[in-house]
C-alpha cells in the first residue's frame, strides 16, 4: 500500500516537475529573444502570454474543458472565442514586429519556438488535468 501512494507522489512530482520546466523555458527564450538581440521589442508578446488563459478563468470556472467541449451557452463561445483570439495574436505580434523592422529575423524564429513549447505545455496540462487520478 505504501509502494503505491509512493509511486503515485512521485509520478505527481515528475509530471509537475516537466510542466514546470517546459513553462520556464518558453519564459527563458522569451528573454533570450530580448537579450541576444538588444531590443526588448519582442517582449511585447509575452503580454499576450498573460491575456490566454484569462478568457479560461473569467467564463470556463478556471478549468480547460470547456474548450474541447461542443456544448456552451453564449459565455462558453465567447471564452473559446477569446482563447483563439489572444493565441493568434501572440503568433501575429512577432510577425508584424518583423514586418516592421523593429525585431530581427532570430528573434521572430525565437519567439516561435518559445510559443510552441508554451502550447505544448498548454496541452500537457489540459491532458493531465482530464485525468481522474488527481
Amino acid at each position: 500500500m505504501i509502494w503505491w501512494i509512493i509511486d503515485g507522489c512521485a509520478y505527481v512530482f515528475a509530471v509537475l516537475a516537466g510542466l514546470a520546466f517546459m513553462f520556464s523555458s518558453s519564459i527563458l527564450l522569451q528573454i533570450l529573444a530580448c537579450a541576444l538581440y538588444n531590443n526588448w521589442w519582442p517582449l511585447l508578446s509575452a503580454l499576450m502570454y498573460v491575456l490566454v488563459p484569462m478568457p479560461c478563468l473569467f467564463f470556463g470556472g478556471g478549468s480547460t474543458h470547456f474548450l474541447t467541449s461542443r456544448d456552451g451557452d453564449g459565455w462558453i463561445n465567447a471564452a473559446k472565442f477569446l482563447t483563439g483570439a489572444s493565441s493568434v495574436g501572440s503568433i501575429a505580434i512577432p510577425v508584424i514586429l518583423r514586418h516592421a523592422d523593429l525585431i530581427s529575423t532570430g528573434a521572430m524564429w525565437i519567439e516561435f519556438t518559445s510559443f510552441v513549447i508554451l502550447v505544448c505545455t498548454v496541452m500537457c496540462f489540459h491532458r493531465v488535468s482530464l485525468e481522474e487520478d488527481w
